[in-house]
């Protein structure tokens, strides 16, 4: 531990490295290892097949129980729920909304959607966190007219203006830390609220959430004895413009819906992701989040993690928060925009070193529980950019590298192997499908009814799909990040 202390800068390089270093190696394993190894890539490819198949099943099974659990979710009356506890009342629900040139027609959309509540009006506090970065003109029209249209309705209404300060880095993750602060000051040090009874959610600018939400999160608040110790994650659909995307991004999209939803039934994969709520009281003791970093969800999941020596979970709330898909003004400036989201979100690797780093140093948690949770995250992670090449590319490459081997019994059969496992795999496929019908805005008025019969056959475009906004921004991230070309923010346009 000393080891890892006293050379810290130079430890978190190398852990920097590591992803790119380990998806890089297996990309190219099954080309020059063809060479040398075909047998050893035959069995490496036929294993990744096999737990691509379980992932499957995983996935699909998941996503259609997660279906159900959603549509009980609805229809319980979490308020009358709530109810049942002798101190509900006292529960406030602190909503930061951080946004950064967004229009007014989105944030409005947002903040009506918490002003749609069945929970008590003035029980929440919305805070706008806005960026001083950001045109004044525009940044202070803009709350001039939330604050006009919903100044009243909640019960605090907060702007912050977040000035980038030394050794901060652009980003949602400092600008929430300063609204966050801001909020704790105004509500619990100036007005007095008890901050034992405060919860508090991020919340993008495109984020709508379920009229039930905030009910749902004071039940699971309430009744959870270790309430300062969990984060609680609703279920992100990215379905808020779903019948204006291109076909190719469609596809991404609903499969990073799908996944949230089969996520539901697995909490123990969960990690707090894009939307979530967690005790204000657990944020301040474990340092809010951090200032010089980009991604946030991750980062403050594991930070208090390794605070609370492992005993923070994600449990999740089966109801939707809609959120809007990357989208431009035209086809191609929609896939620029799909593809750089997807590679910010492949930079969330860059907490893998800050991860591994608080792994390694930190022997008051339980090996197993810090070693499966860290695990998931690095299978995540390192293989983001690797599945696309092994699944689709994978069983050719020997072949093509090494035609002798064909010649061989196992060069023979591997074909004939994998394509069987992976035939499988379409079972999930099928579920997936049936789920996104089921839970998908319905068909506008303007959008034919050919066309809304056509968009399962959009799946036959999975391949390029898969390559545009997976492999490739994954692998651009990865890349950058191992030669120490750091991403700066960019803000997904809204239109």
């Amino acid at each position: 531990m000393n080891f890892f202390e006293k050379h810290r800068q130079l430890v978190m390089r190398l852990l920097e490295i590591l992803p790119g270093f380990v998806s890089w190696n297996l990309i190219l394993f099954p080309f020059w290892g063809s060479f040398f190894f075909p047998l050893a890539v035959a069995y490496f490819i036929l294993f990744y097949d096999i737990y691509w198949l379980y992932q499957s099943a995983v996935f699909g099974i998941g996503s259609v129980m997660g279906h159900y659990k959603m549509e009980a979710s609805k229809i319980t009356d979490w308020l009358g729920e709530v109810k049942g506890f002798g101190d509900w009342k006292k529960v406030h629900h602190i909503i930061v909304i951080v946004t950064y040139k967004e229009p007014l027609h989105i944030l409005q959309r947002t903040i009506q959607a918490i002003a749609d509540q069945d929970f008590p009006r003035k029980n929440l506090a919305v805070v706008l966190a806005t960026e001083a970065k950001e045109v004044a003109e525009e940044r202070e029209r803009k709350a001039l007219a939330l604050r006009k249209q919903f100044g009243n309705i909640f019960g605090h209404f907060l702007v912050t203006v977040h000035q980038l300060s030394p050794g901060e880095v652009a980003g949602k993750s400092s600008n929430e830390r300063y609204a966050a602060l801001e909020a704790k000051k105004y509500l619990v040090d100036q007005l007095g609220h008890d901050i034992d009874y405060l919860t508090i959610s991020s919340c993008d600018a495109d984020h709508v959430y379920h009229s039930k939400y905030f009910s749902a999160l004071a039940y699971h608040f309430l009744d959870n004895p270790k309430r300062y110790l969990r984060f609680w994650q609703p279920v992100v659909l990215f379905y808020n413009n779903f019948w204006s995307l291109p076909a190719l991004t469609r596809i991404s999209n609903t499969f990073g819906s799908i996944r949230h939803i089969s996520l539901t039934v697995h909490p123990y994969r969960m990690i707090s992701c894009a939307n979530y709520s967690t005790s204000l009281k657990l944020v301040d003791e474990v340092g809010y989040w951090d200032p010089d970093v980009i991604p946030e969800d991750y980062r403050i999941f594991f930070k208090a993690f390794f605070a609370k020596d492992g005993q923070v979970e994600v449990d999740p709330i089966a109801l939707p928060v809609l959120v809007d898909a990357a989208e431009s003004t035209s086809t191609w400036k929609t896939l620029i925009n799909q593809y750089e989201q997807y590679k910010r979100w492949a930079w969330g690797a860059v907490d893998d070193a800050y991860i591994i780093y608080r792994y390694l140093t930190s022997g008051s948690i339980s090996f197993w529980n810090k070693t499966i949770r860290v695990l998931h995250v690095l299978r995540d992670h390192f293989l983001w950019p690797v599945h696309w090449f092994i699944i689709t590319l994978g069983v050719n490459i020997p072949a093509l590298v090494n035609p002798q081997f064909t010649k061989s019994s196992m060069g023979y059969m591997m074909a004939n192997f994998s394509s069987v496992i992976l035939s499988l795999t379409l079972i999930s496929l099928v579920a997936a499908l049936w789920v996104n019908g089921k839970q998908r805005p319905k068909r506008p008025k303007e959008v034919s009814r050919l066309r809304a019969l056509l968009v399962p056959f959009e799946f036959f475009l999975m391949p390029i799909s898969g390559f545009l906004f997976g492999s490739l921004p994954g692998i651009d991230a990865h890349t950058r990040l191992m030669l120490g070309k750091y991403l700066e923010y960019r803000v997904t346009e809204k239109v």
